[in-house]
Protein backbone atom coordinates (compact mmCIF):
# COMPACT_ATOMS: atom_id res chain seq x y z
CA UNK A 1 0.00 0.00 0.00
CA UNK A 2 3.07 2.30 1.03
CA UNK A 3 4.50 1.76 -2.52
CA UNK A 4 1.50 2.13 -4.25
CA UNK A 5 1.63 5.40 -2.58
CA UNK A 6 4.53 6.43 -3.41
CA UNK A 7 4.00 5.77 -6.85
CA UNK A 8 0.79 7.83 -7.26
CA UNK A 9 2.34 11.23 -5.49
CA UNK A 10 5.85 10.71 -7.70
CA UNK A 11 3.67 10.23 -11.15
CA UNK A 12 1.62 13.36 -9.91
CA UNK A 13 4.17 15.19 -8.81
CA UNK A 14 5.67 14.28 -12.54
CA UNK A 15 2.77 15.82 -13.58
CA UNK A 16 2.18 18.71 -12.11
CA UNK A 17 6.18 19.53 -13.09
CA UNK A 18 5.17 18.67 -16.62
CA UNK A 19 2.27 21.19 -16.35
CA UNK A 20 4.42 23.90 -14.92
CA UNK A 21 6.89 23.18 -17.53
CA UNK A 22 4.25 23.57 -20.41
CA UNK A 23 2.48 26.97 -18.22
CA UNK A 24 6.30 28.36 -18.37
CA UNK A 25 6.77 27.74 -22.00
CA UNK A 26 3.64 28.79 -23.09
CA UNK A 27 4.64 32.48 -20.98
CA UNK A 28 7.25 32.31 -22.85
CA UNK A 29 6.22 32.35 -25.92
CA UNK A 30 3.60 34.93 -24.86
CA UNK A 31 6.22 37.03 -23.78
CA UNK A 32 8.24 37.01 -26.85
CA UNK A 33 5.09 37.52 -29.16
CA UNK A 34 4.68 40.67 -27.38
CA UNK A 35 8.00 41.24 -27.80
CA UNK A 36 8.02 41.41 -31.88
CA UNK A 37 4.89 43.20 -31.51
CA UNK A 38 6.27 45.53 -29.03
CA UNK A 39 9.58 45.97 -31.74
CA UNK A 40 7.59 46.12 -34.97
CA UNK A 41 4.92 48.65 -33.36
CA UNK A 42 8.08 51.04 -32.51
CA UNK A 43 9.45 50.69 -35.89
CA UNK A 44 5.95 51.45 -37.66
CA UNK A 45 5.33 54.42 -35.12
CA UNK A 46 9.05 56.15 -35.26
CA UNK A 47 9.28 55.60 -39.27
CA UNK A 48 5.71 57.07 -39.42
CA UNK A 49 6.78 60.38 -38.19
CA UNK A 50 10.21 60.21 -40.20
CA UNK A 51 7.88 59.64 -43.25
CA UNK A 52 5.33 62.77 -41.97
CA UNK A 53 8.21 65.04 -41.72
CA UNK A 54 9.69 63.95 -45.69
CA UNK A 55 6.09 64.14 -47.19
CA UNK A 56 5.25 67.49 -45.86
CA UNK A 57 8.13 68.73 -48.28
CA UNK A 58 6.67 66.87 -51.11
CA UNK A 59 3.23 68.28 -50.56
CA UNK A 60 4.19 71.76 -49.85
CA UNK A 61 6.75 71.88 -52.86
CA UNK A 62 3.28 70.57 -54.95
CA UNK A 63 1.11 73.62 -53.64
CA UNK A 64 3.02 76.39 -51.97
CA UNK A 65 6.93 77.12 -52.69
CA UNK A 66 6.88 77.57 -56.33
CA UNK A 67 4.85 80.51 -55.00
CA UNK A 68 7.16 81.54 -51.57
CA UNK A 69 10.51 80.45 -52.59
CA UNK A 70 10.71 80.55 -57.04
CA UNK A 71 8.41 83.29 -57.53
CA UNK A 72 10.11 84.54 -60.41
CA UNK A 73 9.57 81.85 -62.63
CA UNK A 74 5.85 80.99 -64.46
CA UNK A 75 4.06 78.46 -62.15
CA UNK A 76 4.10 75.13 -64.15
CA UNK A 77 8.03 76.18 -64.37
CA UNK A 78 8.40 77.10 -60.43
CA UNK A 79 6.39 73.73 -59.42
CA UNK A 80 9.54 72.08 -61.36
CA UNK A 81 11.92 73.36 -59.81
CA UNK A 82 10.33 73.16 -56.20
CA UNK A 83 9.89 69.14 -57.51
CA UNK A 84 14.01 69.65 -58.40
CA UNK A 85 14.11 70.47 -54.47
CA UNK A 86 12.27 67.74 -53.43
CA UNK A 87 14.44 65.25 -55.24
CA UNK A 88 17.92 66.63 -53.61
CA UNK A 89 16.74 64.88 -50.55
CA UNK A 90 16.84 61.49 -52.11
CA UNK A 91 20.57 62.08 -53.59
CA UNK A 92 21.67 62.70 -49.36
CA UNK A 93 19.57 59.43 -48.53
CA UNK A 94 22.83 57.27 -50.32
CA UNK A 95 24.91 59.17 -47.88
CA UNK A 96 22.90 58.46 -44.99
CA UNK A 97 22.76 55.10 -45.89
CA UNK A 98 26.34 54.95 -46.15
CA UNK A 99 26.75 56.56 -43.14
CA UNK A 100 23.65 54.82 -40.27
CA UNK A 101 24.61 51.82 -42.30
CA UNK A 102 28.38 51.83 -41.68
CA UNK A 103 27.70 52.62 -37.70
CA UNK A 104 24.74 50.48 -37.50
CA UNK A 105 26.57 46.69 -38.32
CA UNK A 106 29.54 48.23 -36.32
CA UNK A 107 27.72 49.25 -33.23
CA UNK A 108 24.12 48.22 -33.44
CA UNK A 109 20.95 48.95 -34.69
CA UNK A 110 18.93 50.94 -31.93
CA UNK A 111 21.17 53.76 -31.53
CA UNK A 112 21.04 54.46 -35.37
CA UNK A 113 17.54 55.09 -34.79
CA UNK A 114 17.32 57.51 -31.84
CA UNK A 115 19.85 60.00 -34.20
CA UNK A 116 17.89 59.61 -37.41
CA UNK A 117 14.57 60.86 -35.91
CA UNK A 118 16.04 63.52 -34.27
CA UNK A 119 18.28 64.73 -37.08
CA UNK A 120 14.81 64.40 -39.13
CA UNK A 121 12.89 66.72 -36.56
CA UNK A 122 15.05 69.24 -36.52
CA UNK A 123 15.43 69.49 -40.67
CA UNK A 124 11.61 69.63 -40.93
CA UNK A 125 11.18 72.38 -38.33
CA UNK A 126 13.52 74.46 -39.83
CA UNK A 127 11.74 74.28 -42.85
CA UNK A 128 8.80 75.52 -41.51
CA UNK A 129 10.84 78.62 -39.93
CA UNK A 130 12.47 79.91 -43.06
CA UNK A 131 11.88 83.17 -44.65
CA UNK A 132 10.64 83.19 -48.10
CA UNK A 133 11.90 84.76 -51.11
CA UNK A 134 10.60 87.88 -50.79
CA UNK A 135 11.91 88.31 -47.21
CA UNK A 136 15.21 87.52 -47.93
CA UNK A 137 16.02 87.02 -51.55
CA UNK A 138 18.03 83.73 -52.57
CA UNK A 139 19.11 82.53 -49.28
CA UNK A 140 15.17 81.43 -49.16
CA UNK A 141 16.01 78.92 -51.96
CA UNK A 142 19.46 77.77 -50.54
CA UNK A 143 18.29 77.35 -47.36
CA UNK A 144 15.07 75.39 -48.20
CA UNK A 145 17.67 73.23 -50.36
CA UNK A 146 20.10 73.17 -47.05
CA UNK A 147 16.89 71.62 -45.20
CA UNK A 148 15.80 68.98 -47.85
CA UNK A 149 19.48 67.22 -47.61
CA UNK A 150 19.14 67.19 -43.91
CA UNK A 151 15.68 65.07 -44.16
CA UNK A 152 17.04 63.07 -47.14
CA UNK A 153 20.52 62.25 -44.82
CA UNK A 154 18.50 61.27 -42.05
CA UNK A 155 15.71 59.13 -43.97
CA UNK A 156 18.77 57.30 -45.63
CA UNK A 157 19.20 55.81 -41.91
CA UNK A 158 16.30 55.35 -40.74
CA UNK A 159 14.92 52.85 -43.33
CA UNK A 160 17.66 49.95 -42.70
CA UNK A 161 17.56 50.55 -39.18
CA UNK A 162 13.75 50.29 -38.94
CA UNK A 163 13.34 47.24 -41.02
CA UNK A 164 15.88 45.36 -39.39
CA UNK A 165 14.50 45.67 -36.48
CA UNK A 166 11.50 44.39 -37.11
CA UNK A 167 12.81 41.38 -39.33
CA UNK A 168 15.39 40.41 -37.01
CA UNK A 169 13.78 40.18 -34.31
CA UNK A 170 10.80 38.30 -35.92
CA UNK A 171 9.83 34.95 -35.77
CA UNK A 172 11.06 32.84 -39.38
CA UNK A 173 7.57 32.24 -40.96
CA UNK A 174 6.53 35.81 -39.79
CA UNK A 175 9.54 37.99 -41.01
CA UNK A 176 7.15 39.36 -43.89
CA UNK A 177 4.02 40.46 -41.88
CA UNK A 178 6.51 42.00 -39.18
CA UNK A 179 8.66 42.98 -41.24
CA UNK A 180 5.74 45.26 -43.31
CA UNK A 181 4.61 47.08 -39.96
CA UNK A 182 7.91 49.47 -40.79
CA UNK A 183 6.59 50.24 -44.09
CA UNK A 184 3.22 51.42 -42.90
CA UNK A 185 5.35 53.96 -41.55
CA UNK A 186 4.80 55.53 -45.47
CA UNK A 187 0.93 55.70 -45.97
CA UNK A 188 0.46 56.40 -42.34
CA UNK A 189 3.08 59.34 -42.37
CA UNK A 190 1.22 60.36 -45.61
CA UNK A 191 -2.08 60.28 -44.41
CA UNK A 192 -1.01 62.46 -41.39
CA UNK A 193 0.67 65.18 -43.45
CA UNK A 194 -2.18 65.19 -46.16
CA UNK A 195 -4.79 65.27 -42.91
CA UNK A 196 -2.69 67.99 -40.75
CA UNK A 197 -1.91 69.93 -44.50
CA UNK A 198 -5.54 69.87 -45.70
CA UNK A 199 -6.28 71.23 -42.21
CA UNK A 200 -4.46 74.64 -42.72
CA UNK A 201 -4.87 74.10 -46.54
CA UNK A 202 -8.54 75.63 -45.43
CA UNK A 203 -7.27 79.20 -44.79
CA UNK A 204 -8.04 81.95 -47.49
CA UNK A 205 -4.60 81.88 -49.81
CA UNK A 206 -3.30 84.94 -48.10
CA UNK A 207 -2.94 83.31 -44.65
CA UNK A 208 -2.68 79.49 -45.85
CA UNK A 209 0.81 81.58 -47.96
CA UNK A 210 1.54 83.78 -44.77
CA UNK A 211 1.80 81.54 -42.04
CA UNK A 212 -0.71 78.62 -42.04
CA UNK A 213 1.88 76.24 -44.44
CA UNK A 214 4.30 76.62 -41.90
CA UNK A 215 2.20 74.31 -38.70
CA UNK A 216 2.72 71.18 -40.12
CA UNK A 217 6.18 71.50 -40.17
CA UNK A 218 6.99 72.84 -36.93
CA UNK A 219 4.85 70.37 -35.34
CA UNK A 220 7.51 67.76 -35.99
CA UNK A 221 9.13 68.74 -32.60
CA UNK A 222 6.26 67.36 -30.80
CA UNK A 223 5.85 64.12 -32.84
CA UNK A 224 10.31 63.88 -32.15
CA UNK A 225 9.37 63.68 -28.63
CA UNK A 226 6.62 60.46 -29.02
CA UNK A 227 8.72 58.85 -31.24
CA UNK A 228 12.12 58.44 -29.40
CA UNK A 229 9.95 58.18 -26.03
CA UNK A 230 8.55 54.74 -27.95
CA UNK A 231 12.18 53.95 -29.25
CA UNK A 232 13.59 53.84 -25.58
CA UNK A 233 12.05 51.23 -24.89
CA UNK A 234 12.92 48.41 -27.12
CA UNK A 235 15.91 45.87 -27.16
CA UNK A 236 18.51 45.32 -29.66
CA UNK A 237 18.32 43.42 -32.78
CA UNK A 238 19.57 40.04 -31.44
CA UNK A 239 20.99 38.63 -34.97
CA UNK A 240 23.18 41.99 -34.14
CA UNK A 241 23.56 40.87 -30.36
CA UNK A 242 25.04 37.36 -31.97
CA UNK A 243 27.30 39.04 -34.19
CA UNK A 244 28.51 41.35 -31.82
CA UNK A 245 29.25 38.38 -28.69
CA UNK A 246 31.19 36.41 -31.49
CA UNK A 247 33.10 39.64 -32.06
CA UNK A 248 32.15 38.94 -35.76
CA UNK A 249 31.63 42.57 -36.72
CA UNK A 250 32.45 43.76 -40.14
CA UNK A 251 35.18 46.15 -40.20
CA UNK A 252 34.64 48.32 -43.39
CA UNK A 253 30.89 46.63 -43.98
CA UNK A 254 29.73 48.99 -46.61
CA UNK A 255 32.78 47.00 -48.87
CA UNK A 256 32.06 43.88 -48.04
CA UNK A 257 28.56 44.53 -48.96
CA UNK A 258 29.66 45.66 -52.22
CA UNK A 259 32.37 42.92 -52.88
CA UNK A 260 30.50 39.94 -51.37
CA UNK A 261 26.71 40.52 -52.49
CA UNK A 262 26.86 42.65 -55.73
CA UNK A 263 23.94 41.19 -57.52
CA UNK A 264 21.98 41.67 -55.23
CA UNK A 265 23.04 45.31 -54.40
CA UNK A 266 22.05 45.49 -57.95
CA UNK A 267 18.67 43.54 -58.38
CA UNK A 268 17.90 45.57 -54.81
CA UNK A 269 18.00 48.67 -56.34
CA UNK A 270 16.07 47.41 -59.40
CA UNK A 271 12.89 45.94 -57.55
CA UNK A 272 12.46 49.41 -56.18
CA UNK A 273 12.09 51.42 -59.50
CA UNK A 274 7.97 50.64 -59.95
CA UNK A 275 7.43 50.75 -55.69
CA UNK A 276 9.76 53.81 -55.07
CA UNK A 277 8.61 55.87 -58.65
CA UNK A 278 5.20 55.12 -58.50
CA UNK A 279 4.33 56.11 -55.43
CA UNK A 280 5.40 59.72 -56.18
CA UNK A 281 3.17 59.96 -59.03
CA UNK A 282 0.39 59.19 -56.57
CA UNK A 283 1.21 60.80 -53.56
CA UNK A 284 3.31 64.42 -54.65
CA UNK A 285 3.03 64.18 -58.79
CA UNK A 286 -0.91 64.23 -58.35
CA UNK A 287 -1.15 67.24 -56.05
CA UNK A 288 0.35 69.51 -59.32
CA UNK A 289 -1.56 67.28 -61.66
CA UNK A 290 -4.91 68.32 -60.12
CA UNK A 291 -4.72 71.38 -59.10
CA UNK A 292 -2.49 73.03 -62.20
CA UNK A 293 -3.89 70.54 -64.85
CA UNK A 294 -7.26 69.63 -64.34
CA UNK A 295 -8.11 72.68 -62.19
CA UNK A 296 -9.52 70.39 -59.25
CA UNK A 297 -9.81 72.01 -55.63
CA UNK A 298 -6.88 71.34 -53.04
CA UNK A 299 -9.08 69.96 -50.40
CA UNK A 300 -10.43 67.66 -52.98
CA UNK A 301 -7.31 65.75 -54.01
CA UNK A 302 -5.55 66.18 -50.45
CA UNK A 303 -8.89 63.90 -49.38
CA UNK A 304 -8.55 61.35 -51.89
CA UNK A 305 -4.69 60.80 -51.37
CA UNK A 306 -5.74 60.52 -47.59
CA UNK A 307 -8.53 58.04 -47.96
CA UNK A 308 -6.01 55.98 -50.35
CA UNK A 309 -3.17 56.16 -48.27
CA UNK A 310 -5.27 54.94 -45.18
CA UNK A 311 -6.61 52.08 -47.19
CA UNK A 312 -3.19 51.08 -48.53
CA UNK A 313 -1.80 51.07 -43.99
CA UNK A 314 -4.41 48.15 -44.29
CA UNK A 315 -3.25 46.42 -47.41
CA UNK A 316 0.31 46.47 -47.02
CA UNK A 317 0.47 43.86 -43.91
CA UNK A 318 -1.75 41.32 -45.76
CA UNK A 319 0.69 41.65 -48.89
CA UNK A 320 3.47 40.95 -46.37
CA UNK A 321 1.88 38.09 -44.62
CA UNK A 322 0.97 36.79 -47.74
CA UNK A 323 4.48 36.16 -49.16
CA UNK A 324 5.32 34.55 -45.96
CA UNK A 325 2.86 32.02 -47.41
CA UNK A 326 3.60 32.26 -51.38
CA UNK A 327 7.12 34.09 -51.11
CA UNK A 328 8.12 37.18 -51.93
CA UNK A 329 8.75 36.95 -55.47
CA UNK A 330 5.24 36.26 -56.81
CA UNK A 331 3.88 39.06 -54.30
CA UNK A 332 6.26 41.73 -55.93
CA UNK A 333 5.82 40.45 -59.17
CA UNK A 334 1.77 41.30 -59.39
CA UNK A 335 2.62 44.85 -57.76
CA UNK A 336 4.81 45.50 -60.82
CA UNK A 337 2.63 44.39 -62.94
CA UNK A 338 -0.24 45.60 -62.24
CA UNK A 339 0.96 49.14 -61.62
CA UNK A 340 2.17 49.07 -65.19
CA UNK A 341 -1.47 47.83 -66.51
CA UNK A 342 -3.14 50.88 -64.27
CA UNK A 343 -1.07 53.72 -65.97
CA UNK A 344 -3.47 54.84 -68.43
CA UNK A 345 -6.45 53.63 -66.50
CA UNK A 346 -5.30 55.68 -63.38
CA UNK A 347 -5.35 58.87 -66.15
CA UNK A 348 -8.78 58.21 -67.19
CA UNK A 349 -10.42 58.28 -64.11
CA UNK A 350 -8.64 61.49 -62.86
CA UNK A 351 -9.35 63.10 -66.38
CA UNK A 352 -13.59 62.77 -64.95
CA UNK A 353 -12.39 65.10 -62.05
CA UNK A 354 -15.23 63.17 -59.72
CA UNK A 355 -14.23 63.07 -55.90
CA UNK A 356 -15.05 59.24 -55.77
CA UNK A 357 -13.43 58.36 -58.98
CA UNK A 358 -10.01 59.99 -58.04
CA UNK A 359 -10.04 58.38 -54.86
CA UNK A 360 -10.90 54.71 -56.45
CA UNK A 361 -7.83 55.78 -59.02
CA UNK A 362 -5.26 56.79 -56.38
CA UNK A 363 -6.49 53.91 -54.18
CA UNK A 364 -6.12 51.15 -56.70
CA UNK A 365 -2.27 52.91 -57.47
CA UNK A 366 -1.63 52.94 -53.88
CA UNK A 367 -3.71 50.37 -51.83
CA UNK A 368 -2.96 47.50 -54.41
CA UNK A 369 -0.07 48.12 -56.96
CA UNK A 370 2.57 49.95 -54.03
CA UNK A 371 1.68 47.78 -51.73
CA UNK A 372 1.81 44.45 -53.41
CA UNK A 373 5.93 46.01 -53.89
CA UNK A 374 6.23 47.67 -50.14
CA UNK A 375 4.75 44.69 -47.65
CA UNK A 376 6.83 42.01 -48.70
CA UNK A 377 9.93 44.39 -49.50
CA UNK A 378 11.42 45.26 -46.00
CA UNK A 379 12.04 41.12 -45.82
CA UNK A 380 13.40 40.41 -49.53
CA UNK A 381 15.86 43.02 -49.06
CA UNK A 382 17.09 42.40 -45.64
CA UNK A 383 17.42 38.62 -46.49
CA UNK A 384 19.26 39.74 -50.06
CA UNK A 385 22.40 40.07 -47.37
CA UNK A 386 23.83 38.62 -44.52
CA UNK A 387 23.14 39.33 -40.86
CA UNK A 388 27.25 41.40 -40.62
CA UNK A 389 26.39 43.40 -43.70
CA UNK A 390 22.58 43.63 -43.02
CA UNK A 391 22.13 47.44 -42.73
CA UNK A 392 24.70 48.53 -44.94
CA UNK A 393 23.48 46.48 -47.64
CA UNK A 394 19.77 46.84 -47.62
CA UNK A 395 20.09 50.97 -47.22
CA UNK A 396 22.37 51.13 -49.97
CA UNK A 397 19.93 49.12 -52.59
CA UNK A 398 17.27 50.79 -51.14
CA UNK A 399 18.70 54.32 -50.91
CA UNK A 400 20.65 54.24 -54.16
CA UNK A 401 17.23 53.70 -56.04
CA UNK A 402 15.25 56.32 -54.97
CA UNK A 403 17.90 58.76 -56.56
CA UNK A 404 17.01 57.12 -60.08
CA UNK A 405 13.18 56.75 -59.34
CA UNK A 406 11.77 58.40 -56.83
CA UNK A 407 13.89 61.84 -57.08
CA UNK A 408 13.53 62.03 -60.86
CA UNK A 409 9.56 60.73 -61.06
CA UNK A 410 8.03 64.10 -59.52
CA UNK A 411 10.23 66.34 -61.34
CA UNK A 412 9.79 64.16 -64.78
CA UNK A 413 6.17 63.65 -64.64
CA UNK A 414 5.73 67.10 -64.66
CA UNK A 415 8.31 68.11 -67.69
CA UNK A 416 6.51 65.65 -69.63
CA UNK A 417 3.28 67.21 -69.24
CA UNK A 418 4.84 70.58 -69.96
CA UNK A 419 6.71 70.02 -73.10
CA UNK A 420 3.94 67.80 -74.09
CA UNK A 421 1.31 70.64 -73.66
CA UNK A 422 -0.66 68.89 -70.39
CA UNK A 423 -1.62 65.39 -72.19
CA UNK A 424 -0.78 62.76 -69.57
CA UNK A 425 0.08 59.61 -72.06
CA UNK A 426 3.77 60.35 -71.98
CA UNK A 427 3.82 60.13 -67.92
CA UNK A 428 1.52 56.49 -68.29
CA UNK A 429 4.31 55.71 -70.64
CA UNK A 430 7.13 56.37 -68.49
CA UNK A 431 5.36 54.59 -65.42
CA UNK A 432 4.96 51.59 -67.58
CA UNK A 433 9.14 52.19 -68.22
CA UNK A 434 9.46 51.66 -64.20
CA UNK A 435 7.10 48.62 -63.48
CA UNK A 436 8.82 47.12 -67.00
CA UNK A 437 12.56 47.69 -64.77
CA UNK A 438 11.26 46.05 -61.78
CA UNK A 439 9.37 42.95 -63.66
CA UNK A 440 12.85 42.23 -64.86
CA UNK A 441 14.55 42.77 -61.67
CA UNK A 442 12.44 40.08 -60.00
CA UNK A 443 13.01 37.45 -63.07
CA UNK A 444 16.47 37.79 -62.01
CA UNK A 445 16.39 37.82 -58.37
CA UNK A 446 16.10 34.32 -55.94
CA UNK A 447 13.02 33.61 -53.56
CA UNK A 448 14.34 34.04 -49.93
CA UNK A 449 11.15 33.67 -47.70
CA UNK A 450 12.20 30.15 -46.02
CA UNK A 451 15.59 31.37 -45.50
CA UNK A 452 16.19 32.15 -41.68
CA UNK A 453 18.19 34.41 -39.94
CA UNK A 454 19.91 31.94 -37.75
CA UNK A 455 20.83 29.83 -40.89
CA UNK A 456 22.51 33.18 -42.78
CA UNK A 457 24.27 33.82 -39.25
CA UNK A 458 25.71 29.95 -39.50
CA UNK A 459 26.57 30.58 -42.73
CA UNK A 460 28.11 33.65 -42.22
CA UNK A 461 29.95 32.20 -39.44
CA UNK A 462 31.53 29.23 -41.19
CA UNK A 463 32.69 31.00 -44.21
CA UNK A 464 34.41 33.97 -42.15
CA UNK A 465 36.37 31.58 -39.92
Amino acid sequence: MLGVLCEVLTNHSRKGSYMGEKVEVFQSDVALKREHVKVAFASLVGTAIEWYDFFLYGTAAALVFNKLFFPQFDPNVGTIVAFATFGIGFVARPIGGLVFGHFGDRIGRKTMLYLTLLIMGLGTTLVGALPSYQTIGIWAPILLVACRLVQGFALGGEWGGAVLMAVEHAPANRRGFYGSWPQLGVPAGLVLGTVVFGIFSRYPEEQFLRWAWRIPFLLSVVLVGVGMFIRMRIAESPAFERIKAAKREARMPIFEAITKHPKNLLLAMGVRFAENGLFYVYATFVFAYATNILKVPRPMILTAVTIAAAIEAATISMFGLLSDKIGRRPVYMFGAIFSGLWAFPFFWIMGYKDPLLMTLGVTLGLAVGHAAMYGPQASFLSEMFSARVRYSGASLGYQFASIFAGALTPMVSMSLLTWYGGVFWPVAIYMMVLAAITVVSLYFATETHKLTIEETYSLEAETST
